[in-house]
């Protein structure tokens, strides 16, 4: 174990400093080798041939999809179709911010397609309007990482693999904390504009020209609007799985992006397809030496020692979910989502099983305790992101961001966390869940 805990410091102290993620689980990884007489070359095999999955082909795929989309013009189409909705009353430009995130996390899976491609477009319109630009930047920011809880998720794909766990359940258990959350933010937005002066734009006076506006809108964004519905109905019907699903959402974004919409043209299509290559290319190997680590912990024991210090502490479920939620809020606020899943999950999952927890519910937990790291500071990257396109600063940004948190997500963590219902209600009535 001492091999262990010089592994743990130094891991710690890298990732502090701002090391590269593969570099640092290989440090981890090597100082096991030396001192630990573990097989690097035998872990690293395992490592590759984990990642050789047809599962996880769907990453890049939903990841490239997800880069086409945000930069064929669906955003401007669908704040329009929403707006029509909720823009007209006092704090409704707010709302349509949140649903637009939602709409566009079912779209790509992932938080920073959000806050990249809703940030530039929404606070200038709600500065315009009267909205304070460190309220109106936290709300589109926190908004986003709906992304990482609105199906289907990148997250919920790594843990599902991870766990061997369904992944369609996972999808499905993360989506009632999805919408509680969006329900939340959109009330203390409403709630903390109420006393702003905010200019609400002229409403049209003709009922004809109402009609054409919806239907324009509605037109607009009607290709958009049916992309989660094509995934999400093919994968829920049977029809395809999870990586199935991901190559007909590339082929779908392309048609709309080309055809439909008009905003790809060669070169950014190009540019979708290289930052993609290279964003999948980092998060891949970071998976390959984290599970090579992880199961260096497992063949040594880590997780059951893990597990048998924690119980010994308490038996009592409703304590040791409360240490679970510490350390994920830890880590996320240390480390990246990823990196905060492929370090805990394999070390805790069998502390869940002996509080028999069921692994569906443990990963609606996982997944809200990942939204929530990703803008808690100080690691935050989706935070300063949208701070940055937002064009705020964090000084502005960081009063909403705490009434956010702890008035939108923690209460959503909580109720995640302990009434099981939420999560597991949907996979039952779906039959994915027992």
């Amino acid at each position: 174990m001492d091999a262990v805990i010089i592994a743990m410091v130094c891991l710690t102290l890298y990732l502090s400093i701002g090391g590269p993620l593969p570099f640092c689980f290989g440090l981890a990884l090597a100082i096991m080798h030396f001192l630990g007489d573990v097989s690097m070359k035998g872990m690293l095999m395992y490592g590759l041939q984990s990642i050789m999955s047809p599962v996880l082909l769907s990453i890049p795929l939903f990841v490239f999809a997800g880069g086409l989309m945000g930069e064929s013009g669906i955003a401007n189409k669908l704040l329009d179709f929403v707006n029509i909705f909720v823009g007209k009353i006092k704090g409704g430009l707010g709302v349509v911010s949140v649903i637009t995130c939602a709409i566009i996390g079912a779209i790509s899976g992932s938080s920073l397609t959000g806050v990249a491609a809703i940030t530039p477009i929404m606070v200038p319109r709600m500065v315009e309007e009267g909205y304070p630009r460190g309220f109106a930047t936290a709300l589109v920011t926190f908004s986003s990482v709906l992304g990482l809880l609105i199906p289907p998720s990148i997250s919920m794909i790594t843990y599902g693999w991870v766990t061997e766990t369904s992944i369609l359940a996972c999808f499905v258990a993360t989506l009632g904390p999805g919408l509680l959350v969006a329900t939340l933010f959109s009330i203390i937005n409403i709630y903390y504009v109420k006393d702003l002066d905010l200019k609400l734009a002229e409403e049209k006076t003709s009922i004809t020209e109402k009609m054409s506006v919806a239907k324009n809108s509605f037109l607009g964004a009607f290709p958009a609007l049916m992309m989660p519905v094509i995934i999400l109905g093919g994968i829920y019907g049977g029809i395809t799985t999870a990586t199935e699903a991901s190559a007909v959402a590339v082929v779908y974004s392309i048609f709309v992006g080309f055809c439909i919409y008009k905003g790809l043209n060669k070169k950014n299509f190009f540019n979708c397809a290289y930052d993609g290559a290279t964003t999948v290319g980092s998060i891949m190997l970071m998976i390959m030496i984290c599970v090579s680590l992880g199961q260096t912990f497992v063949m040594i024991g880590l997780p059951q020692a893990i597990a048998e210090g924690i119980l010994s502490i308490s038996d009592n479920k409703i304590i040791i979910l409360l240490f679970i939620n510490i350390i994920f809020i830890i880590m996320g606020m240390l480390v990246s989502d990823m990196v905060s899943l492929l370090m805990v999950v394999p070390l805790l999952f069998p502390l869940t099983k002996a509080i028999g927890l069921d692994p569906i519910h443990f990963g609606a937990i996982v997944g809200v305790n990942l939204a929530m790291g990703v803008v808690t500071p100080p690691y935050a990257s989706v935070l300063y992101l949208g701070i940055r396109l937002g064009k705020s600063t964090f000084e502005d940004t960081i009063k909403p961001l705490m009434i956010l948190l702890l008035c939108g997500y923690l209460p959503v963590l909580i109720l995640t966390t302990y009434v099981p219902a939420l999560s597991l209600v949907l996979p039952r009535l779906l039959g994915l869940a027992d």
